[in-house]
């Protein structure tokens, strides 16, 4: 049989394009996604997140001890106090908790420095740099009392500490509060009182009743001589709107300061409700005049 003529012979098939082993596709997988070869049940846990919280010493003043080297120390206060390492931030305050406890004359150059300090510390918003602000601010109380008031810093402290102790932030609130206590204990009454009388308006209702909380305090540890010298005609009006507050911190407050000034204007009066009476209504609107009557009588 005759050869068929090679232009007649049939096309040859072009090559299908090759595809890619699944080998190859499985490696290709394995590069862009993590080894899951192994089950995560089987894997070791990884260590929970460090918190630097947990670093932090919340001293007692009463274990606060004096430095060996005063002298030394206080060279390198300042610079801790203003790192940029909040943690470094915390030991320099605890530093200067034990200056001001047992070295307060080598605070005294540096106090307005250390009390602008404070107040930054205290905004912070992390609760560990800020709650060691406020206890190195009880611990500045003590040690310098009613210096502090000469401070340009002082009103910005105090402000700081009565939003702090009005927060809901229990472990912060309560040490505010504690802060607070040192400041009524260690400053004079008169001086203080001049200093949280502008709060009672304030428009945050409960740093209004910790005022009034405080302003009370006072009021208790003065004679009639020191509320004279204050005001008693701005004592009673303060005692009689804070009675018709929201909060009831702020309305015991205000029974609170009623009491004390009916205590000291009475108490060498034979008639004491009469004169009490006659007080009341000479420095009150009628309805305000017989609530704070009524308050007494009762």
């Amino acid at each position: 049989m005759a050869l068929r003529a090679l232009d007649n012979s049939l096309p040859i098939a072009p090559d299908k394009p090759k595809k890619l082993s699944k080998v190859t596709i499985a490696t290709h997988k394995e590069k862009q996604q993590p080894d899951c070869s192994v089950n995560d049940e089987n894997k070791a846990p990884l260590p929970p997140p460090s918190t630097s919280d947990a670093c932090i010493d919340y001293i007692p003043s009463e274990n606060i001890k004096a430095f060996p080297d005063p002298d030394i120390q206080i060279q390198g206060l300042v610079g801790g106090l203003e790192s940029k390492d909040w943690l470094k931030v915390c030991e320099s305050l605890n530093d200067l908790r034990r200056f001001a406890l047992f070295h307060p004359t080598l605070l005294l150059p540096i106090l307005e420095k250390v009390m602008l300090v404070i107040v930054k510390a205290i905004k912070n918003p992390r609760s560990a740099l800020c709650k060691t602000s406020i206890m190195a601010s009880s611990d500045i109380f003590q040690a310098f009392g009613e210096k502090l008031l000469d401070s340009g810093s002082f009103d910005h402290l105090l402000l700081q500490l009565l939003l702090k102790a009005s927060q809901d932030k229990k472990f912060v609130c309560e040490e505010a509060d504690r802060a607070l206590k040192a400041m009524v204990e260690f400053i004079t009454p008169l001086a203080l009182l001049d200093k949280l009388r502008s709060y009672v308006s304030h428009s945050n209702l409960r740093v209004r009743a910790k005022a009034a909380t405080f302003i009370s305090n006072c009021v208790s540890k003065m004679d009639l001589d020191g509320m004279e010298e204050f005001g008693l005609v701005e004592l009673i009006q303060t005692a009689a709107n804070l009675l018709n507050d929201k909060l009831p911190e702020a309305r015991e407050a205000a029974r609170s300061i009623v009491t004390s000034l009916y205590k000291a204007l009475t108490e060498n009066e034979e008639q004491k409700e009469e004169s009490w009476q006659s007080f009341c209504h000479s420095n009150l609107p009628a309805i305000h005049a017989q609530a704070m009557v009524k308050l007494i009588s009762s």
